[in-house]
């Protein structure tokens, strides 16, 4: 399998597209040929653990892996989560499912793909022949930046650096990362939201002279956003894993179309329902929820990408975005794959902040995916209402999917087809915005939120979160966006 940029000039391997992270010319890897998983392949996955799912779904891509060593990779990333199964499929309705995908090292939905990426990058050096240290550069939004940093922790060879958005995250999201441990980590706040962080660190994996100084010194740049390939493709598994549940249980025949529900920023969690889609699991429809920052809703809506608009700091901080990164890769496939066209397109975004599709490509789009969007009221009126009705807690983000699951409901009264609702965190992670929710009730403080939201709902505490309060603050640095570099050669040159 070999892998190409959505603006053109590069061919290469699936080692090599996890090592590079970004193409030389900015554009992001995808695959040359969408591999397929036959009916007969699904039906030996149905008695299949998770990590023999997410190897077979890996390996189709990943061909210049050992099949075997993905597995055993698989295998142990996947032990590191609370409960016998990494993503359970919890039935709330007749028609409607949550996907939970919260069990964990951080409680979030990056740890499915970030516990098995420090593999990937190593073993794809290795691959390779790349001798140079590696150096992680990562943006964040909130979920990935500790992800990233514990699955990377203290690995041989490499070193991680976060770069997060100061006010910008929840303060559970803050207390995670600048508390985590590990010899070879460093996090930063930087003065501006998401997207300063993540075009700041896009400009310097583009650019040949800070390349070239790290080079000097002899590191290599990489990325464990969605960005890279190698992050989104173990996000591809859950999708395989969440429909063959609906079999095993007998809620589905094999074969049967199912519609998803995703909370998205970054588009990077829907789009692995896309490329699940494509390589022939049963998906009808893909609902792309927004809060809102509803710039994904009005383009899926229009066709025009718009990012002149009021920034909202919300409650559910993993999707405060107006830069979706991962919207290039769809752009690049609706388009016929025209790298020229999708370059013009992300070079207009840079430059003017705006670009539209044609009419016969927002029209493909529309095929498959629709949007929506809640705003902080309905949010918490989401949240409380599956709460009163079923006992079931969930997170703000979730609780964006669902406002856009129970809208299709309510406006296609007579669809019988299930919906699978992704959720990406657990509740203890905004344990304030979640406890109002759910009980009314104001505190300011992350632990005591999280002590009253246990006695409210019952749900057990995540040990990662319980432990947190104890952990020394390691890292106080803020700095402005057109400083990160400076940072990052400061790090770089600690021994």
């Amino acid at each position: 399998m070999k892998f190409i940029s959505t603006r053109g000039g590069e061919k290469v391997t699936g080692a090599e597209a996890i090592v590079k992270g970004l193409s030389a010319n900015g554009g992001l890897f995808v695959p040359e040929t969408f591999p397929k998983v036959s009916g007969k392949e699904m039906e030996e996955m149905l008695t299949m653990s998770y990590p023999e799912r997410a190897a077979k779904v890996l390996i189709k891509y990943l061909d210049d892996y050992d099949e075997k060593e993905l597995l055993e990779a698989c295998e142990a990333a996947y032990a590191k989560f609370e409960g016998p199964d990494p993503a359970p499929l919890v039935k709330i309705e007749d028609k409607l499912y949550i996907l939970e995908l919260f069990h964990g090292p951080t409680c979030a939905f990056k740890d499915m793909a970030l516990t098995v990426l420090p593999y990937l990058l190593r073993k794809g050096c290795d691959i390779c022949g790349v001798k140079e240290q590696i150096l992680v550069l990562v943006a964040t939004s909130g979920d990935t930046g500790k992800a990233a940093l514990e699955g990377f922790k203290d690995a041989d060879g490499v070193k991680i650096m976060v770069f997060y958005p100061d006010d910008g995250v929840s303060s559970m999201q803050k207390l995670q990362m600048c508390t985590q441990e590990g010899g070879n980590v460093n996090v930063v706040a930087v003065k501006g939201n998401f997207d300063d962080c993540q075009t700041a660190v896009k400009t310097i994996f583009n650019s040949q002279e800070d390349a070239a100084i790290l080079k000097e010194k002899g590191t290599l740049l990489s990325s464990a956003n969605s960005i890279n390939f190698g992050r989104l493709a173990p996000q591809i598994a859950y999708y395989f894993s969440a429909y063959l549940d609906l079999v095993s249980s007998s809620q589905i025949e094999m074969g049967e179309e199912v519609d998803f529900s995703v909370p998205t920023g970054n588009f990077g969690n829907i789009l692995a329902a896309y490329y699940a889609k494509r390589m022939g699991l049963p998906v009808r429809r893909l609902h792309c929820a927004s809060n809102m920052n509803n710039v994904l809703t009005d383009f899926l809506a229009k066709g025009k990408y718009d990012v002149h608009r009021e920034f909202y700091k919300t409650m559910s901080p993993s999707m405060d975005i107006l830069v979706s990164s991962n919207l290039e890769r769809l752009l690049f496939e609706v388009s016929g794959r025209n790298y020229k066209v999708t370059a013009e397109r992300m070079a207009k975004l840079k430059s003017e902040g705006v670009y539209e599709i044609t009419e016969d490509e927002r029209a493909k789009i529309a095929e498959i995916f629709d949007g929506g969007f809640a705003d902080e009221d309905e949010v918490v009126e989401t949240v409380y209402d599956l709460f009163c009705d079923t006992g079931y807690t969930m997170d703000t983000h979730t609780g964006c999917a669902m406002k856009v699951a129970n809208d299709w409901f309510y406006k296609n009264k007579k669809d019988v087809t299930k919906m699978v609702v992704v959720s990406t965190a657990s509740p203890y992670k905004f344990p304030q915005d979640v406890l109002y929710a759910v009980t009314g009730n104001d505190v300011r403080d992350s632990f005591k939120g999280i002590k009253r939201l246990h006695a409210a709902t019952a749900m057990a505490i995540p040990k990662s979160l319980a432990t947190l309060r104890d952990k020394p603050i390691r890292f106080k640095t803020t700095v402005a966006k057109d400083k990160m570099f400076d940072e990052v050669l400061k790090f770089v040159e600690q021994k």
